[in-house]
């Protein structure tokens, strides 16, 4: 049975969050509005799914999640002002304070418009991927780049949220809901997919999945479950999005197809090199800047047949779409993905939405073919018809002498190729440094260092895993506490969120519980005994000591201790020691008053003829 999460709306977080109205709900948190009434400003509250709140593994992780999204000094990252707790286990309320954001998602964006025009496209796709490099150069991985996670405000501010929370989930080892896999498995990578190491690579076949959206209106993969669309990531190919809407650029079929490799090997090492080599196609291909498009703006309008590039008619780009309540692959625009873009509040403006472009009668776009030549010589009005005419002039006469030697070519076309191949050839010498830089820096010291986890409250082997998946060696020492529960870790040295190198040791102290008195077997030596008393977390009494008679123990020796072995006491609590006094002496018998010495002389004389004993002394003593 699914648990029923609590209504929020009211109440006062950590005596300064008031939550407001629910703007979204999600597959592993809602998103209310609220009020810092410290500062006085409105905020977006990200509340976890409470499945995920009660894991004290998940609660860790989030916050170390938490403290580095706040290190990331970048506008296209959603602002972290604080994280907390609610209230106390097994049903604390854990959350996130973040900047609200006025304005919508991309996915609102794709639903209104469907596939965006190349210009629009890459103004939506650069700042993500600028958003991406700045985490990837501080060593987090975002784990789930999809539209849902893209904000778009009203002033066309590009923005990506939540950063480590799907990182926080994965590693804690929390259960998730189908909602959240049939949201998040059309952008997933094959090595998300199949259970391998994830990295910066992982965010950018992400991105490439987010970019052939952006161009044709719909993810590559669609099907009944999120099983099959997961499957066709591991065993196909992304195709070019010109497969699907003739026209566009070959050079965007280059970049969608180089950051979807399904080999991580095979793919740009870092978003900040994909996004160098997407601002090397805006500048080869000469495509305009244009505003970022705005959930409930205008439309854009379509090119028509009539208007033309040169003379010639322009093949639309980007046009044919599919409304966003009619996307496969499990998504919709339903609740559960309504809150993956965390921060954002609705805009109130009406969506003004285009219908999905048709080609109008006689109209023949494009075909798409498999050969290198038939890509390379598609009609270059027909890429990009939204800018203007200038930057395109000539384009005609480049594409349709594709496989021309330069000798046969007007001056100025040839002297065209040649200046894109050195621009070719400049951008992948600036790709190779920024590369060979990266693995410098790296080598130099960002990928010496680490933090150390939080790991007090959690179970040794948790927190051994942790600061192993840190890089960090471990060393643990166990010790009687007071308030830890045995098994759990209540010290650790170096503290949390340190900066130490990778190979460093961090020391667990580890709960034994509270110290029992420990069983001394008799005769042990007091030094020993007092010994045992101290590994125990006891402090022996030195300056005073019980003795009772043993049968057995020699004087001196400890024979037990007050409070009895296998009392709990608290931390260094005193203990007495019990020590021997010896065996016991022998009672001597008594003398009836009513026997007379006759009487007395007489047994004595009687056992002596048994033998049993000496007969009586002589009457006047020795030598009487």
């Amino acid at each position: 049975m699914v648990p029923t999460e609590p209504e929020l709306t009211g109440v006062l977080l950590e005596e300064r969050y008031r939550v407001g109205e629910l703007l979204a709900i999600g597959g592993m948190s809602r998103v209310y509005r609220g009020t810092d009434l410290r500062l006085e400003r409105e905020v977006a509250i990200k509340v976890m799914d409470s499945r995920l709140a009660a894991d004290p593994s998940f609660r860790g992780r989030f916050e170390r999640e938490a403290r580095a999204i706040a290190r990331i000094d970048h506008p296209g990252v959603v602002d972290v002002y604080d994280q907390g707790e609610h209230g106390e286990p097994p049903d604390p309320v854990v959350f996130l304070v973040m900047e609200l954001i006025r304005g919508g998602t991309l996915r609102d964006v794709l639903g209104e418009r469907g596939a965006l025009p190349v210009p629009e496209a890459l103004a939506v796709l650069e700042p993500v991927l600028s958003a991406l490099a700045a985490a990837h150069a501080q060593g987090m991985t975002h784990r789930d780049v999809k539209p849902e996670n893209v904000l778009i405000s009203t002033a066309g501010a590009v923005k990506v949220a939540d950063f480590g929370l799907v990182t926080a989930a994965a590693q804690a080892g929390a259960s998730t809901t189908a909602g959240m896999i049939m949201g998040t498995v059309a952008y997933l990578s094959p090595e998300q997919v199949t259970g391998h190491a994830v990295d910066a690579r992982s965010d950018v076949y992400s991105a490439g999945v987010v970019l052939y959206e952006l161009l044709t209106g719909v993810p590559p993969y669609d099907g009944e479950h999120a099983l099959s669309v997961a499957y066709q990531h591991v065993n196909q190919d992304v195709p070019p999005p010109s497969t699907r809407v003739p026209g566009v650029p070959p050079d965007l079929d280059a970049l969608v197809i180089s950051a979807t490799r399904r080999d991580p090997e095979a793919r740009p090492p870092s978003a900040e090199v994909l996004l160098h080599a997407v601002r090397g196609v805006r500048a080869s291909l000469g495509i305009p800047r244009v505003p970022v498009p705005v959930p409930g703006g205008p439309p854009v309008p379509r090119t028509a047949p009539s208007q033309t590039l040169g003379g010639r008619h322009a093949a639309p780009v980007g046009a044919a779409s599919q409304s966003f309540a009619q996307l496969p692959g499990g998504l919709s625009a339903g609740p559960a993905h309504a809150a993956e873009g965390a921060s954002t509040v609705p805009n109130q403006s009406p969506p003004n939405q285009s219908p999905p472009y048709q080609s109008p009668p006689g109209h023949r776009p494009t075909r798409a073919m498999t050969s290198a030549t038939s890509a390379t010589s598609a009609t270059s009005a027909s890429r990009f018809q939204h800018g203007p005419a200038e930057a395109w002039a000539g384009a005609e006469t480049a594409a349709a002498s594709a496989w021309t030697s330069d000798a046969d070519l007007p001056d100025y076309v040839a002297q065209r190729r040649r200046g894109r191949r050195i621009l070719a050839i400049w951008i992948a010498a600036v790709l190779l440094l920024a590369v060979l830089i990266g693995a410098l820096a790296w080598g130099a010291g960002v990928g010496q260092w680490s933090s150390t986890p939080a790991v007090i409250g959690l179970d040794q082997a948790s927190a051994e895993r942790l600061i192993g998946e840190a890089g960090l060696v471990a060393s643990v020492r166990t010790a009687p506490n007071d308030t830890a529960p045995a098994g759990t870790v209540y010290e650790a040295v170096p503290g949390p969120s340190s900066r130490v190198r990778k190979g460093s040791t961090v020391t667990l102290a580890v709960s034994t519980g509270r110290p029992r008195v420990p069983a001394v077997p008799p005769g042990t030596a007091v030094p020993d005994a007092e010994r045992m008393l101290r590994d125990a977390g006891l402090a022996p009494r030195e300056d005073d000591a019980d003795y009772a008679a043993h049968p057995t123990a020699p004087r001196g020796t400890v024979i037990g201790t007050s409070p009895a072995a296998g009392t709990s006491l608290p931390v260094s609590s005193p203990v007495t020691l019990v020590l021997s006094s010896g065996p016991a002496a022998a009672p001597r018998r008594q003398r009836n008053p009513g026997e007379s010495l006759a009487q007395l002389l007489q047994q004595q004389l009687e056992r002596a003829l048994r033998g049993d004993g000496p007969g009586p002394p002589p009457p006047n003593g020795p030598g009487g």
